[in-house]
């Protein structure tokens, strides 16, 4: 699976406005310090997920962005697929079926591929973003204590393919 450092912005941002959905918009400059995400990448990704209509921005002194749905209706697939493409680690599923029928001698090692690719696919369909966040009227961080994103980076980075990854040698 490829998710880029701007797909995991993106999932970042939308966690924490799933986790305040019910306390209003929130400013993108908020959103930033929190989430310790730069603030002009974080203004073109809350645009695009305006322009898919994930979120929905609120002008004025108390304006901002907020979910459009509740966040129990937000599949991670959605997400990712509207940053970064398809989910699919090892190819789309009609190519994968095609190469099971042609290459008979590698049949076993696509099907493989192809369950890899739709168990991938079904967890993120049915991941909501209320599901990650802890619960469909989660409001506030736990604790309500900030997180260091280099902290928690090591628990987000393994799924990231795109992106500067720095991975300790087992010896």
């Amino acid at each position: 699976m490829k998710i880029s450092q701007k797909g995991l912005y993106a999932l970042q941002a939308l966690m924490m406005l799933a986790r305040h959905y019910h306390q209003g918009s929130i400013r993108i400059r908020d959103i930033a310090y929190e989430e310790n995400l730069p603030e002009k990448f974080l203004e073109l990704i809350l645009l695009e997920m305006k322009n898919a209509r994930l979120v929905e921005s609120v002008r004025g002194a108390k304006g901002g962005y907020q979910l459009r749905r509740p966040p129990s209706e937000i599949h991670l697939s959605e997400i990712i697929r509207l940053i970064d493409g398809p989910l699919a680690p090892f190819g789309d599923a009609d190519q994968l079926k095609s190469l099971i029928d042609r290459d008979v001698e590698h049949r076993a090692l696509y099907q493989v591929f192809l369950d890899v690719r739709n168990a991938a696919a079904r967890i993120l369909e049915n991941t909501t973003l209320a599901d990650i966040v802890g619960g469909p009227g989660t409001a506030g961080t736990k604790g309500g204590k900030r997180r260091n994103k280099k902290r928690e980076q090591g628990s987000l980075l393994p799924m990231v393919v795109h992106g500067n990854i720095n991975r300790e040698k087992d010896e």
